[in-house]
């Protein structure tokens, strides 16, 4: 039987039908520490490009003469359209290759970026800020599948946690270099600086990546799709996992989207440049993320998702304070809980869906960006009308949720448990699933 083609070049050297079968991807690995690297690029590109108009609200909202509310659309649109298609085209994904998806993907998302900045109002630069979000969509899901393929289990959690943590360096980054670009020459200059900073890390990605070695094909079966969505959808553990990341970021999305504007009002009434320079805290998010391997062996999952939870709520109640060291040690907490969060519930997605990964990754996704863009809306609403108290609220009762959420779980499994001893009739346990 000839072997799959997957759409890659073949590489000379390459396994054969009649040499060694390939190796996962580990740790310490030539393959690993290029496939981490790339992937690194590809986290960094996503958010710096995502979440590029989000620092700069305070200045669009000057410049269009709009609310927050309003300008707060131009982050909603994108993470909006990035939740609606990256279901579809994790579908595609599944029938034409995670690297070619995540390498038409970038493409896109970046040449895009380079229009951004010329839209002449409010509406037209949400119109580009959702294609650009549905562009990206291809990349998160495709990603995470991806490495549930190539690396080995044991390592997943790491390989997952640095392509977060390229989330966090791309958000932290593009903030800092819209919100000094933005000071220096517009708002407009700082959209542009961002994207030719994408642009960078997509040609790092296409160098670095290494070919699929274990993908196969399938086939472009709407209903097939549609059954294996409808299982993922089935499957309690996985519902849960999603509630989580479309819970904690509505907390991101609330408080990131609407801290600009409370830096730059009274009593604070710092420069935009600053108030970028305020989204270094992010870097805690990469260590954080990067660290939730060791933290789910030490702690467990829904140990880790405890800690994850009371760092994020101390951040929150932290950040109610009128000083400015305050806020930040708020925001550090708020950023480490976060990200620690998102690491360990994605991970967990990737883990648990043994068929459909991709399906599963989106999935998460889609409900991880609804919570980024109904946060950011509903955050910024809430601060237009009563203040950053009323931010807080909103993201403490997503904090609340997603505790919820890991107690309903931490009870399932002591019952499973208990089932599987006979200590509980099995019936008892129907209930929870």
């Amino acid at each position: 039987m000839p072997p799959v083609h997957t759409g890659a070049p073949v590489i000379p050297g390459a396994s054969t039908p009649s040499s060694p079968a390939p190796q996962p991807h580990s740790p310490g690995r030539p393959g690993y520490r290029r496939m981490s690297l790339a992937l690194f690029a590809a986290g960094l590109a996503t958010f710096a490009l995502l979440y590029s108009t989000q620092a700069l609200l305070p200045a669009i909202s000057a410049g269009f003469g709009v609310t927050a509310g309003q300008a707060s659309w131009t982050v909603s649109a994108a993470t909006g359209a990035l939740a609606l298609f990256v279901l579809p085209l994790s579908a595609l994904s599944e029938r034409f290759g995670r690297t070619r998806m995540m390498t038409w993907s970038m493409v896109i998302a970046v040449g895009v970026g380079v229009l951004v900045p010329l839209a002449p109002n409010l509406e037209w630069l949400i119109v580009l800020r959702a294609v650009q979000g549905a562009a990206i969509a291809g990349i998160p899901a495709s990603a995470m599948a991806y490495l549930a393929e190539e690396v080995k289990p044991k390592a997943l959690v790491a390989a997952i946690g640095l392509f977060v943590a390229g989330n966090s360096i791309g958000g932290m980054s593009g903030r800092i270099v819209t919100g000094w670009a933005a000071q220096l020459w517009g708002w407009r200059a700082g959209l542009l600086t961002v994207g030719l900073m994408a642009l960078a890390c997509a040609v790092a990605f296409l160098v670095l990546l290494p070919r699929a070695r274990f993908f196969r094909p399938a086939s472009l079966n709407p209903r097939a799709v549609g059954r294996t969505v409808a299982g993922h959808l089935r499957d309690p553990l996985l519902l849960r996992l999603y509630g989580i990341g479309a819970l904690f970021m509505t907390v991101f999305g609330a408080v990131y989207t609407v801290i600009g504007y409370r830096l730059v009002d009274e009593p604070f009434s710092l420069g935009q440049g600053v108030v970028g320079s305020v989204f270094l805290v992010y870097l805690v998010g990469t260590v954080s993320s990067a660290a939730a391997g060791r933290l789910v062996a030490r702690a467990g999952r829904r140990g880790a998702l405890y800690l994850a939870v009371t760092t994020t709520a101390l951040g929150l109640l932290l950040s109610l304070s009128d000083s400015l060291a305050a806020i930040l040690a708020g925001l550090v907490l708020i950023t480490a809980g976060f990200f620690a969060g998102h690491a360990v519930a994605s991970a967990a997605v990737s883990r648990t869906a043994k068929t459909g990964r991709a399906q599963a990754s989106a999935l998460y996704q889609s409900a991880y960006y609804l919570g980024s863009s109904a946060g950011g809306t509903l955050g910024a609403l809430a601060y237009h009308s009563s203040g950053w108290a009323a931010t807080v609220g909103i993201a403490l009762l997503a904090v609340v949720g997603v505790a919820g959420i890991t107690l309903y779980g931490s009870h399932a499994a002591r019952t499973a448990r208990r089932v599987g001893s006979g200590a509980v009739p099995a019936a008892v346990v129907r209930p929870l699933r």
